[in-house]
């Protein structure tokens, strides 16, 4: 399996077709610029199953002003 990506092609799209300057182009990341150059379809968003599996993955617990808050 080869890992090789084609960096130079990328890196021109962006630069001359996108016209991004170098620090533009790295900051974004391959979800904004696949959408930039018209190559992402997002038909899909978060429900609540998703949500629920973020809140399982990355708990609040303990990290803001909300905390000892208990749901009802």
């Amino acid at each position: 399996m080869s890992n090789s990506f084609d960096w130079p092609a990328l890196m021109r799209l962006g630069m001359c077709n996108l016209r991004l300057k170098p620090d533009e182009f790295w900051r974004l990341s391959p979800l904004e610029l696949n959408m930039m150059l018209g190559q992402s379809d997002i038909s899909t968003s978060l429900d609540r199953s998703g949500l629920a599996a973020l809140e399982k993955r990355f708990p609040d617990i303990g990290t803001g002003p909300s905390e000892g808050l208990k749901d009802d």
